[in-house]
């Protein structure tokens, strides 16, 4: 009996897939250094390795990693983070804030033709890949999830549904999205983005825009098929502000998990998410500098 005992054990050791080797740091901060990062379970405090983070997000039908959208190190451990947990768990859907519906068709069509061996040249254009979002961040992993057997899935308004909500502001449904609690310090942070400078007639215009990106990427998550997997900015995948709230005022049961990747000095707390993945900061950047109203 103890001898079979052990074989079961070596067979289920050998099923464990090794994870792939996490990327080095690209921040000036960081490159000299060659730990992974501190990683914390932000309900517990404990400090967790890479592989335990993946074991403790693989079993989750939904995760939901927010990024820094300018940090190279935040893109290059998406990557990481998604070839990790496929080979831990087959994957049902990426979903993607950088994808905007109207390109759905265009995605699905690429993987089409990708699964058929068929070379794409020019990809950015083959998915009209919107400028503002760099394709040298975003290229290496909209490449990998195309050449997968799950799909890769638009997360975000296009740009005729954001001009028409901020239009008409339509009505907003559910408790807890639509609470002060909520939409007093997405208010707040819509003034400090634009550098103070927007004048306060057009906040709850981009209040409204901010809350219907959030509201559809939480009706994509709820119909992507599980496991789902969405990358986004942090404000959009904050559990008390973001996406998670639009999931519950929808009626949706499905236990997601939130990981933030933030720079080391920035604070990230459990009401805001269930893990954080500190990583080397960058040289701030003033966005304000040259920023018109």
């Amino acid at each position: 009996m103890r001898t079979l005992l052990v074989f079961v054990a070596i067979l289920l050791a050998g099923c464990q897939a090794s994870l792939p080797p996490l990327p080095a740091w690209q921040s000036p901060a960081g490159r000299e250094h060659a730990d992974p990062g501190q990683i914390v379970d932000l309900h517990t405090g404990q400090r967790l390795s890479p592989q335990q983070l993946i074991e403790h997000l693989a079993p989750a039908p939904r995760v939901l990693v927010g990024e820094a959208h300018d940090n190279p190190d935040h893109h290059a451990l998406q990557l990481w983070l998604l070839q990790a947990l496929e080979t831990q768990r087959a994957q049902g859907s990426l979903l993607l804030e950088m994808l905007t519906s109207e390109q759905q068709g265009r995605v699905d069509a690429v993987r089409a033709r990708m699964a058929e061996g068929q070379p794409v040249t020019d990809l950015p254009a083959a998915l009209a890949w919107q400028a503002g979002w760099s394709w040298k961040l975003y290229g290496p992993i909209v490449r990998h999830a195309l050449a997968q057997p799950y799909p890769l899935l638009a997360a975000n308004l296009n740009r005729a549904q954001v001009r028409q909500v901020y239009r008409k502001r339509p009505a907003l449904s559910g408790a807890l999205s639509t609470s002060a609690l909520v939409q007093g310090p997405l208010l707040a942070q819509i003034g400090t983005s634009h550098c103070g400078k927007l004048p306060k007639s057009k906040l709850p215009a981009m209040l409204s825009v901010q809350q219907q990106r959030d509201r559809r990427m939480a009706t994509a998550l709820e119909a992507a098929p599980q496991p789902g997997l969405l990358f986004a900015g942090t404000f959009h995948v904050r559990r008390d502000l973001g996406v998670p709230l639009h999931l519950v005022d929808l009626g949706d049961k499905a236990a997601s998990r939130v990981l933030i990747l933030a720079e080391e000095g920035q604070t990230v707390s459990a009401a805001a998410a269930d893990y954080v993945w500190y990583t080397p900061a960058w040289p701030v950047r003033d966005y304000c500098a040259d920023f018109a109203s």
